[in-house]
């Protein structure tokens, strides 16, 4: 039986979303760009796509880390441009993904804001901002926004990291 699935996440600047994932053990494919849910097709935001083997990381493990990793219980000036989302592909993740989020509110003081919706469509990013971070972790963004990200995932799921960042 295949165990690779994929899940949909957005929150913040895809360049970080992206390089998140990528640092993660289980995770074979990042695709960076832009995701509308399906109930309104036109309203894209910055989001992955993650495929993922459930082998080897669980969908759990790939939401806390998106809640982890991006401002999952602020609202913002940029929320449309950066929704906070997890978008699902078969109808039967709504359900997994409702009870992981209410089992991963526990671990926070104030409430998420992430909403989870049908996927509805995907617009790829610019191949120039493919794999953004990996090629020069020493841009200053990099450096201010994504590498914080990346030494938080080795401290807090050092289990989940591959050797791409260690």
């Amino acid at each position: 039986m295949d165990k690779v699935f994929k899940v949909g996440f957005g929150g913040g600047c895809h360049w970080c979303t992206e390089a998140v994932f990528m640092a993660l053990n289980g995770v074979e494919k990042v695709e960076q760009g832009f995701i509308a849910p399906n109930e309104n097709i036109a309203d894209f935001s910055e989001a992955v796509i993650v495929h993922y083997n459930a082998a080897v990381i669980a969908l759990k493990d790939l939401v806390a880390i998106h809640l982890d990793t991006h401002r999952s219980t602020k609202n913002h000036s940029m929320r449309n441009k950066y929704r906070s989302g997890i978008y699902f592909f078969k109808q039967a993740d709504e359900l997994v993904l409702k009870a992981i989020m209410t089992e991963l509110q526990q671990d926070f003081e104030t409430p998420l804001i992430t909403a989870i919706f049908p996927f509805g469509a995907f617009k790829s990013s610019e191949e120039r901002f493919h794999n953004y971070y990996f090629n020069d972790t020493e841009k200053p963004f990099c450096r201010t926004h994504i590498s914080p990200k990346i030494k938080m995932l080795k401290e807090k799921y050092a289990k989940h990291v591959s050797a791409i960042v260690q």
